[in-house]
């Protein structure tokens, strides 16, 4: 019993933690280039974003400024949507 519950908490860590970390440079469809960066792990709030003022990349020690104001996780957000006309974290399909 105790090795299947080590199995199911090693799974469910890895499963967690797999989309944090360095993001290699792209080019988006609209042919902006992308630059390498760090990210955390996605969830439905960006109050948790690397970027969000106030928190710490733990890999670079940059301090985040952004306050993500048009998206409804954010507690600056003023209601106005992104320049694809969609508001909020969770809609605009990342």
């Amino acid at each position: 019993m105790k090795t299947l519950l080590l199995a199911i908490s090693v799974l469910t860590l890895g499963f967690s933690t797999a989309e944090a970390g360095k993001v290699s440079g792209y080019y988006r469809s609209s042919g902006t280039y992308v630059v390498p960066h760090y990210r955390s792990n996605r969830d439905s709030t960006v109050t948790d974003n690397y970027t969000y003022r106030g928190n710490t990349n733990p890999y670079t020690g940059s301090t985040g400024t952004n306050r993500y104001t048009h998206d409804r996780t954010s507690p600056y957000f003023d209601g106005t949507p992104y320049g694809n006309g969609r508001i909020g974290h969770a809609t605009n399909g990342w």
